[in-house]
């Protein structure tokens, strides 16, 4: 279910059907559990994108498990980098999401620098739930906030949107007055599209948001999906990499939103059928075709 019209939807990328999109997708690997590059790299793929993976960190497991080990690759990236712009790397798109260190922000900055064209798709993969992730501290909270100037699309959910602007976590019920004060003073950051995401008024429905910078937040386009009766980890990075495909493969902001819901809420009834989903979290896989078949 939408309240929009076509018409009213932002476009940021006019794809050429024969032409296969490049995104570098900045985030962290999981050897186990379904979240960051192990979502995004397929995620991204069957929506017919060419995916250049930038490791920020390397996890034996997700942080909701007791036991994990991590490993900050801030060290290694600079040469990373170094060698793509040697070899003359293009890039339609650079997906940042989690990331492992102070400094990766201003990796991210230069690589905004040297692909100018490239779409800003910001996911500032810091907390849920009123609380940060474990690996993640106040000053790197605020240098992540430095990359919503700018952003074509800043994603954040409720948690993330209250560290992004210092204000307290007003937890999942929001009205749509208060929905529309919390995308202001995301645009306020300098992001250019904001979709805030998770707000939900215990009617059985989950909404999102859509607005953009030119039109304003009182013009925000509201999103509604239906809301099942579990909660499962890994959806905001299955919802991001879902959206950023779609927009990639030149469907509009606020239809690429609506898709990345539908996508996730399918691949969360797949879940429930799978050994020990509360720990590894979205098994998104058998919804990939229908993914596919979304974005066209």
């Amino acid at each position: 279910m939408t309240t929009y019209a076509d018409d009213d939807d932002v476009t940021l990328f006019d794809r050429d059907p024969d032409y296969i999109p490049r995104v570098a997708a900045v985030h962290d690997m999981c050897g186990y559990g379904k979240c960051s590059l192990t979502a995004a790299i397929p995620i991204l793929s069957a929506c017919g994108c060419d995916v250049c993976p930038v490791p920020t960190a390397l996890f034996s497991a997700h942080t909701m498990f007791k036991d994990y080990t991590f490993n900050d690759t801030t060290d290694m990236l600079p040469a990373y980098l170094d060698a793509w712009r040697k070899e003359g790397v293009e890039l339609d798109g650079i997906y940042s999401g989690f990331l492992g260190s102070v400094e990766q922000v201003a990796l991210i900055q230069r690589m905004y620098r040297e692909y100018p064209k490239a779409l800003r798709l910001v996911d500032p993969v810091m907390g849920d739930g009123g609380s940060m992730y474990p690996t993640y501290t106040e000053e790197l909270c605020r240098a992540t906030a430095a990359l919503a100037e700018g952003a074509d699309v800043l994603m954040p959910n409720l948690t993330e949107a209250s560290l992004l602007t210092g204000r307290d976590y007003p937890g999942r019920n929001l009205s749509e007055d208060e929905a529309h004060e919390w995308l202001k003073a995301l645009l306020d950051l300098g992001a250019r599209n904001v979709v805030l995401k998770g707000i939900d008024r215990g009617d059985g429905k989950l909404r999102n948001y859509v607005a953009s910078a030119s039109s304003g937040a009182d013009s925000a386009i509201e999103l509604v999906h239906d809301r099942l009766p579990y909660m499962i980890h890994g959806t905001g990075d299955a919802f991001a990499s879902a959206l950023c495909g779609a927009l990639l493969a030149g469907r509009g902001l606020a239809q690429s939103a609506h898709i990345a819901g539908e996508f996730v809420r399918s691949a969360m009834r797949h879940t429930r059928r799978q050994p020990h989903f509360e720990e590894r979290g979205v098994s998104f896989e058998l919804s990939l075709g229908e993914l596919t078949g979304l974005v066209g």
